[in-house]
Parts: C-alpha cells; sequence; structure tokens
C-alpha cells in the first residue's frame, strides 16, 4: 500500500510574548494553517513563556492554487479569559521544511499583521515530513444470504432518502487508482542510470502520487496524477526540469511556480557534434546456437559488440556512436553478425562464420535532433548468409551529443572506456559536530592524585582531538571544553569515542574507560542555543564484562548553522549553511560549456608515441562534474553543457583539465598504475559575469611545478550567468553576511578552522573516491587547493607587491600634493588654492565633493574594464616568470623535508636572511607607534613638556580664532612657495623622531 505523506509540526514553546489581559500575562494558544487545513493547539494559562510540546500533522497535497504553498502561524490570546488579541505570526515556504531526521528546533521571530501592531517574541517550532503507511483496510462483514421468498421490508426502511443519497453517492467515474511506485519507469530506449543524474539530490522530485486517506473524492481525482518530474537530457547528463524547492520539499510535494522558475539549459553555449548513431538491439533466426557478435563498420572504423545473450532471441541493447566532423554522403555503414567460434578481431573473416550483413547509405541516415523522439528500431533481413536467412532488429540515425542516447554508446573519441563517461558527483553533507567536555565523575584512583593528571580523547574516524590535563579532585575533573569534529551524512562513521586517560610520571599513559556515542542519537542545532547535556557512563574498554569506571558529562550537537569550509576562503563557490531550513532561494543559475581544449602538451609515452587522455573536472557548490576522457588526443572537443545553482554572487567556479591514466594496477586492482597527471586550472568568479550575457573565453592552462612555469594549453569555455529573482532581491544580496550567522555569533578560531578544513578535504576525498568511475584523490586535492597553504618564498614577494601596487594610489596621491606644493605646475597649484578656499569656507562640501571625486574616477575607470574575456590567471602577479628553480623546489618540496643537509642549510640561511628583513620592518613600525605613545605617557618628561604645552597653546589660540581662519592660514603655509621654504626636515618631525621608543629596552 502506498505511503501517506504527512507535514509534521511540532509547536514546542514561544518566548517574550506580549501581555494582553491586562494583568502583565497573556494566556496564548497557536493556530497553524496548511493547504486549507487548520489545527489549533491547546491553551496556556497566563504565561509569557508558554510551553505546548503538541504535535500537529497535515495531510501533503498537491498545491492549492487558492492555499499556496505555506504554513502559517498564528498566536493569539484565549477570547474566553480576555479579548481575542493578536500576539503574533509567522510565515514559512514549504522549501524550508525537511524529511524526518533533518529536523532541528527553530526560533522564529513573530511577525506583525500590520503597521500599527504591537508585536515582540519568538516562537520555537520542529517541522519535517513523514511517510505513514496506512494500516489495511477491515475485511468486509460476510454477506447474509435470504431466503427467495423473504421480503426486504428491512431493507427498505434502513434506505436512505433519495435527496441524501445523492449528496452521499459516489461520482460517476472514479478516480484512477495510485500506482504502486512513484519512480519513472525504466525501458531500453530512455535508460536512465542513477549515476549520471545531472541533477543533484537536492533537485530529484520523487513524488509519490498516492492521495492521503481522507482526501474527497474531488481532491483524489486531482492528485492521482503521476507525481514524478519528467526527465530531460541535456549535453550526456539527465536534468530534471526546473524546479522550486529543495529536496525535502519536492520529495513530498507536486512542483509549483510558487517562486521564479530556473530555466534548464537550452545546449546553446557549445557546438554540436554529429554523430552516427548505431543501435544493435537482438536477433532472430540465427543459424547458432553460440553467443554472436556484431561488427560495424562506418567511417574507416571496425567495432565489435559484445556476445549476445541468449534468450528467446539474440539480444546486444548496444548502442555505437561514430563522430562525422567531415560528414561524407557518400560513406557505406557495413553491419554484420559472425558466429563466434571463429570470429576473430580481424575485418577478414572465414566465410562459414559470416552470419549475414546489411549495408546502408549513410546519405539516407535519417537525422534526430532532440526533443525529437528517439527512432524506433526495426526489424532487417540479414543477407549473405547462406540459406537460412536471419532477421536483426536495429535503428540507424545521425543526431548530436544532446542525443539521449550519447552517454551510454561506444564512441570513437574514447575508444570505448568504460570509465570515460559524463559523470556527476555529489559532495557528501558535512556537520561540525561540537561536542563539549564538561566533566568527569567517580574516576579515583589508588595512585596519589599529585602523581597523575586525566584527560579526555576524543576519536571519529580518523579525526582524533584531546583536551587538556586536569588534576582530579575528589574523583571529579572539570573542563569545559569544545572540540569540534567533520561528519558527513550518510554518516560512515556510527559512534563517537570518548577515552578518559590517565597520565602518569612514572609510568606511560593508561585508558581508564571510555563511552561510545551513536551519531543517530545526537542532537541538531540550527542557532547558539544551548542543548541539554547528558551524562554517559565510562566502561573497562579491555574486560569482557561491563566494568563501571565512572561517568562522563557531555554536551553534543551537530551545528547546522555553519558553513563547512572545503575550499579556500578567498576562492570558495558556496557559502550556505548545513541545516536546508536555513537556505535561501536561488538568485539565479550558472551554465558552463565546455567545449574544448587545443595544443595540449603529450603527458605520457604509450608505445613510443606522446599521447594525452584529457578530462576536465568542474566544481561549484556541492556538485562536481568530470567530462569523458578523449583517448589520444591533444585538441580534444567535448562541448558538453552544465548547469547549476546560484545562491551567492561572490562565488567561483573552479574547472581543472587532468590527463587520466587508465591502465590499471597489477592483480587486477582498482588502484591506477600511476595518478592522473595535472593539466591547468582556471577560475571565474559569478559577481565578475553579465547578467544574460554569454562569455566564450580562451583559458591559458598553466602548470607550476618544480621545473618551472609550463604552459599546457588552451581550454575554451563558455559561460552565462542567468538572474531569476528580481533586481532589488539580487542587489539585496550585496548587504547581507557572506558567511551564515553562526559564523559571527559564536565563531571558530582561525587554527581551528585550518585543521577542520584539511579534515574536510580528507571526508570529501574519500567520498568521491568510492564513486565510479572514481575522482581521485590528486583530483580532489588540486580542485580544493588542498596543498596551497604551504609556505612559498614566491608567494611571500608576491603578497608584497600586492601590497605595494594597493597603496600605489595613496602613494601617487601624495606625490602629487608634494608636486603641487612645489609649485612645478603653477596653475594647478592655484587651483588647489582656490579649492582649498572653497572647502574651508563651505565645510559642508568637503563630503560631496569627495564623493563626487570618487565617482569621476570610477566613471572614468570604466572604460577600461574587459567587455568580452574574462580574467585568467596572472603570470605576472604570481611571479612565476622569474622565479629562481631553488625556490620552486622548496615550494614543492613536501614535509618533512627529503632533500640533503646542504639544501635544507642554504634554505634555512635564506629564510633566516627574508626574516631579518621582516623584523626590520616590523621593529621600524612598532617604533612609531610607541613614539606616538610616548607624546603623553612621559617617558622622555622635556618633550612630553613641550608637547603638552604647545597643545595649551594651540588650543588657548584656537578658541579665540575663527577655526576657518586657523586653517586656511595652516593651509597657505603648507603650500607655499618653495623659495620660503628651508631644506631641512621640519621641526614637527625633527620633534618626533627624538622621542623615545622601547627598542632600546630590548635584550
Amino acid at each position: 500500500m502506498a505511503a501517506v505523506h504527512k507535514l509534521v509540526v511540532e509547536v514546542v514553546d514561544a518566548r517574550n510574548l506580549l501581555p494582553k489581559d491586562g494583568h502583565g500575562a497573556s494566556s496564548p494558544y497557536v493556530v497553524l494553517d496548511f493547504h486549507g487545513q487548520r489545527r489549533k493547539t491547546r491553551t496556556v494559562i497566563r504565561d509569557l513563556n508558554p510551553v505546548w510540546n503538541d504535535t500537529l500533522e497535515f495531510n501533503v497535497v498537491q498545491a492549492s492554487e487558492v492555499f499556496g504553498d505555506m504554513l502559517e502561524c498564528d498566536v493569539f490570546h484565549d477570547r474566553n479569559l480576555g479579548r481575542n488579541n493578536f500576539l503574533g505570526r509567522v510565515k514559512l515556504s514549504s522549501r524550508q521544511f525537511v524529511k524526518k531526521g533533518e529536523e532541528a528546533l527553530i526560533y522564529y521571530p513573530l511577525e506583525k499583521k500590520n503597521w500599527f501592531t504591537w508585536i515582540q517574541g519568538e516562537i520555537g517550532l520542529r517541522i519535517y515530513f513523514v511517510d505513514e503507511i496506512p494500516p489495511p483496510p477491515p475485511p468486509p462483514p460476510p454477506e447474509e444470504v435470504k431466503a427467495p421468498d423473504q421480503p426486504s421490508a428491512m431493507s427498505d426502511e434502513k434506505s436512505p432518502p433519495a435527496s441524501e443519497a445523492e449528496t452521499t453517492a459516489p461520482p460517476l467515474e472514479p478516480p484512477p487508482p495510485p500506482p504502486t511506485e512513484s519512480k519513472v519507469p525504466e525501458s531500453p530506449e530512455n535508460p536512465i542510470p542513477q549515476s549520471e543524474t545531472h541533477a543533484s539530490q537536492e533537485d530529484i522530485n520523487s513524488a509519490d502520487p498516492s492521495p492521503p486517506v481522507d482526501q474527497r473524492p474531488d481532491q483524489m481525482m486531482a492528485s492521482a496524477a503521476p507525481g514524478f518530474v519528467p526527465l530531460v537530457r541535456v549535453n550526456s547528463i539527465i536534468s530534471p526540469k526546473p524546479i522550486t524547492r529543495a529536496s525535502s520539499v519536492s520529495s513530498f510535494t507536486s512542483d509549483r511556480s510558487d517562486t521564479p522558475q530556473l530555466e534548464r539549459s537550452s545546449f546553446d553555449l557549445v557546438e554540436k557534434m554529429h554523430y552516427l548513431f548505431v543501435r544493435v538491439v537482438k536477433a532472430r533466426s540465427l543459424p547458432t546456437a553460440g553467443r554472436p557478435v556484431v561488427k560495424i563498420a562506418a567511417s574507416g572504423c571496425h567495432v565489435i559488440s559484445n556476445p549476445a545473450r541468449k534468450t528467446t532471441f539474440f539480444d546486444w541493447d548496444q548502442t555505437f556512436a561514430f563522430n562525422r566532423d567531415a560528414p561524407d554522403s557518400s560513406a557505406i555503414l557495413e553491419i554484420s553478425v559472425w558466429d563466434p567460434l571463429n570470429a576473430t578481431s580481424s575485418y577478414d573473416m572465414a566465410g562459414h562464420d559470416f552470419l549475414g550483413g546489411i549495408c546502408f547509405d549513410v546519405g539516407e541516415i535519417p537525422l534526430r535532433d532532440p526533443p525529437d523522439s528517439s527512432l524506433a528500431p526495426q526489424w532487417y533481413r540479414l543477407e549473405g548468409g547462406g540459406a537460412h536467412r536471419g532477421d536483426l532488429m536495429l535503428a540507424t540515425w545521425i543526431g548530436t551529443q544532446a542525443d539521449e542516447s550519447f552517454p551510454d554508446a561506444w564512441k570513437t573519441d574514447t575508444a570505448g572506456n568504460p570509465s570515460s563517461k559524463s559523470k556527476v558527483y555529489q559532495s557528501p553533507k558535512l556537520w561540525y559536530l561540537r561536542s563539549t567536555v564538561i566533566e568527569a565523575q567517580d574516576i579515583g584512583t589508588i595512585i596519589p592524585l599529585k602523581e597523575s593528571s586525566f584527560q579526555i580523547k576524543v576519536q571519529l574516524g580518523f579525526q582524533v582531538q584531546k583536551t587538556k590535563s586536569m588534576f582530579s579532585s575528589n574523583g571529579t575533573s572539570t573542563w569545559n571544553e569544545d572540540l569540534i569534529f567533520i561528519a558527513a551524512e550518510p554518516f560512515t562513521e556510527n559512534n563517537l569515542t570518548f577515552l578518559l586517560i590517565e597520565n602518569r610520571q612514572s609510568k606511560s599513559h593508561v585508558i581508564v574507560g571510555a563511552a561510545t556515542v551513536p551519531l543517530a542519537s545526537i542532537e541538531r542545532r540550527v542557532d547558539d542555543r544551548n542543548v541539554v547535556s547528558r551524562w554517559f557512563t565510562l566502561e573497562d574498554p579491555t574486560a569482557e564484562k561491563r566494568v563501571y569506571k565512572g561517568r562522563i558529562h557531555l554536551r553534543l550537537c551537530f551545528d547546522g548553522g555553519y558553513h563547512v569550509m572545503d575550499e579556500g576562503a578567498h576562492f570558495c563557490s558556496d557559502y550556505r549553511p548545513t541545516a536546508r531550513q536555513l537556505w535561501k532561494p536561488p538568485i539565479g543559475t550558472l551554465e558552463l560549456g565546455i567545449i574544448g581544449c587545443k595544443n595540449l602538451l603529450p603527458m605520457k609515452t604509450i608505445n613510443g608515441k606522446g599521447s594525452t587522455d584529457a578530462y576536465a573536472v568542474a566544481k561549484y557548490g556541492n556538485k562536481w562534474i568530470r567530462t569523458r576522457t578523449i583517448t589520444d588526443s591533444l585538441d580534444p572537443k567535448w562541448n558538453e553543457q552544465y548547469t547549476w545553482r546560484v545562491y551567492d554572487p561572490s562565488t567561483v567556479l573552479t574547472l581543472g583539465v587532468f590527463d587520466g591514466w587508465e591502465v590499471f594496477g597489477p592483480n587486477g586492482s582498482d588502484e591506477p598504475a600511476r595518478p592522473d597527471s595535472r593539466i591547468g586550472k582556471a577560475r571565474i568568479r559569478v559577481s565578475t559575469l553579465a547578467i544574460g550575457k554569454v562569455y566564450r573565453s580562451v583559458f591559458p592552462l598553466f602548470l607550476l611545478s618544480r621545473f618551472g612555469l609550463k604552459k599546457m594549453g588552451e581550454i575554451e569555455l563558455a559561460v552565462r550567468f542567468a538572474r531569476v529573482t528580481p533586481t532589488l532581491d539580487f542587489l539585496h544580496v550585496y548587504s547581507q553576511p557572506l558567511l551564515p550567522m553562526m559564523h559571527h555569533l559564536k565563531p571558530i578560531d582561525m587554527v581551528q578552522q585550518d585543521v577542520l578544513r584539511n579534515n574536510a578535504v580528507k571526508i570529501v576525498s574519500a567520498h568521491l573516491l568510492r564513486s565510479e568511475p572514481p575522482l581521485r584523490h590528486e583530483v580532489v586535492t588540486y580542485m580544493l587547493d588542498a596543498d596551497s597553504h604551504m609556505f612559498s618564498m614566491r608567494k611571500v614577494r608576491a603578497n608584497w607587491l600586492r601590497i605595494i601596487n594597493v597603496i600605489a594610489g595613496v602613494i601617487d596621491l601624495f606625490r602629487w600634493i608634494d608636486d603641487t606644493r612645489s609649485w612645478k605646475n603653477s596653475m594647478g597649484t592655484l587651483l588647489l588654492h582656490a579649492l582649498f578656499v572653497l572647502l574651508v569656507w563651505f565645510p559642508d562640501l568637503i563630503v560631496p565633493t569627495l564623493a563626487f571625486y570618487v565617482f569621476v574616477i570610477g566613471a572614468w575607470n570604466y572604460r577600461f574594464h574587459s567587455k568580452a574575456t574574462l580574467p585568467h590567471f596572472d603570470t605576472k602577479i604570481s611571479l612565476t616568470e622569474s622565479i629562481d628553480r631553488d625556490e620552486l623546489d622548496e615550494e614543492f618540496d613536501g614535509l618533512p623535508c627529503m632533500r640533503p643537509e646542504e639544501m635544507v642549510r642554504a634554505r634555512y640561511d635564506k629564510l633566516r636572511m627574508f626574516g631579518a628583513r621582516v623584523q626590520t620592518v616590523l621593529g621600524d613600525l612598532a617604533t612609531q607607534g610607541e613614539r606616538v605613545q610616548a607624546l603623553v605617557t612621559w617617558r622622555d618628561p622635556r618633550a612630553t613638556g613641550i608637547f603638552v604645552g604647545l597643545c595649551f597653546v594651540v588650543a588657548f589660540i584656537l578658541y579665540l580664532v575663527p577655526s576657518k581662519m586657523a586653517a586656511m592660514a595652516f593651509g597657505f603655509y603648507y603650500l607655499r612657495h618653495p623659495i620660503f621654504r628651508d631644506r631641512k626636515p621640519s621641526p614637527a618631525l625633527n620633534f618626533f623622531r627624538r622621542l623615545p621608543s622601547l627598542v632600546d629596552r630590548m635584550l
């Protein structure tokens, strides 16, 4: 029996409600409305912080055009205990709801009904979807057999009136029964492999069309239609039609255009690549008892199919795609069937092995371009196979890479490699697991407490953390430390282990007790509220029986309000928190067309010939894509198009090109003989893209290694960003915090963030390695820049030049002022005098003048911004063209260092010299700051006395003289002609340089 989908709302409590009964209190109750279904909680008498803990259920039906897809929560004061006063309301869109198991208690601030309503407080709700299987209906009672001559007076007396019978009669056409399964049926013509879906997990709509048991007949008829979203193939990948909600909602409700629709990819950013498709389905009446094979010859390429599966027919159901970059209308397509007993890979086979064949004129083969329907296969009589003729069912057509048969087809440019198909991957859902170790009790030991201390070791998979060591007092130790781990959902590690370790001075560490906490039992939160702490029993891990070793006090929770970083902070592709309830609607779509590469360098040598098997990987958000691997080509053409949802414009799309090594290791292991090689990388920032404009740019692929910078080739990409939100909402995003609120309410230390990021990269890499084909560890590490934190002298100098470039404008301003002050341009100096007088007498014009000046600068620089091409890696900024070979070797040397001692000593001496310069600069900055402090700290009594006395004189003069006159006098004195100035430094600068600092007190 089909499951019934329900929305469960747990009304937990409310805080700080307004008093409405005239005595400083309220008697609140809550009314919930969802799709016209109203539910009411109980009334809490006279309580401004009421606690209900009521669970209300709603039937999930198809989206209503009348009631909308919203949950409305209204809080009222009970009319029986006073006036029916309004206490506040909350309106929630169904996109914020999640499945059972992902729910969390969230406090929503109460909103006003109108501008003149005074509302305060918040209400705590826990909302989630569940599937309930209704109990089977009871069997009907057995019918009584009446005698033929028995009158039916009783039945006549109990029959309802005609009007009542008409109102209770069922409809003339009963609703069709709901299907037993809600997934899309797969057919040979349209296979839908689960591993190749273009949509992410949050985009898959698996709505069950079964209606609730208490629906009206008209609602049942409306909801009995199939609820799945039809899938559309785009560029060798299956992508769903645009949806408007997250997976937690689309799994239970139908699609409805209550929010701006996200347009699906139209496959217009890339070039069409024509292929000759041949689909061999099955054969019949063949004069063989074995498993025949089919050989296809087209465009100078010969392909042999897999052996047939022997059923009622000889089944193959295999599709072949032959590249047609230069179509030849006179080409002939030859399809032949061969006996497998003596068949070989050679085309010239013995006559007795030949079972028959068919020839087609390629110029007569029909052209199919989606959304045209697939071509129906048909039977063809085999010729030339002897007296007994068989039939072969096949279909042949000319299509593009957008054809739905393209992903699973054998292709000439991939040489039939099974791991070279285009794939879409999903990063695991990462959570911060916060473990607060409060205290431990009953941990007494026979050893004196002065000689031992205790600490807690917490382990989750490969992640291990320890608390500080604490001495026990009366068998109790207190820590109050937060230990943060990263857990991937679905949880690969089921338990969180706590070990109580005793540190002894004379002996090694001893594990006193252990406690195990299942991850499924840990509460989830989305804000900074304190979850309930719990006590756990410590047991002896070495004993066979349970032995009590004390207990430990813990506060555990999954923090869903954070964004778990697995990328660099400056080129992150997603800032959404982990909890789906906090996700905001997308602002647009990002479409990427990977056209191809040019002039790639050979990455390996096979049979004495340089070869490159290139594929591209792109990452944005939690969605990864991998193109098919083009075998043995230095100019590969992919022409694949992909689409991502954009939630923040200040995000970066990363794309990398790699050389695949598909030769597997010894003994048939799944590990390759060598890792995939890096070719290059490109980054595209969404905020730099104009809305709706197609950018088609060529990005150079640079590879920096210990041997220097090398240009590996070029990649051609087409990018388009489409906005789906209104303009004001889109611009409002720029005023919102980049990271979720929990990063600001309860920030995580930077050092701890680096450790957590490294752990996140390991978890993501292990997750993607389990896919087929896998994304290797070296690919994930390169895409996430996990190794970019290593020390590099080149990066230090490059960052220093970046700082100089930033302050170059300020330096140029001071130079211009000094040139003007030196009267090098007399006309400019006079105009500056006039401007200075104007601003002094009208100080209200200072801020508008500065703003107008910045406007003029920005408008002037608009002429120089790039309009056609996208920015790419700059070798000059990176200092990769003139870098020393020794510095490159140091940059790519791992930890620990594996170089000879002499080289390490030379590097260390060079680092000491560089550190000395940095030390001098930092000392100079500290000296200037200490001199400023010395002005009023009386380190030099005479200097401080002079400064204080001068400040008194200046204050006395400015009290008597108008500030405008004083400012004008100072300005004219500063801009005086050089003939009235002395070449020596000014007295003020001489006085400042004589102030003491603390440098003379340093050892």
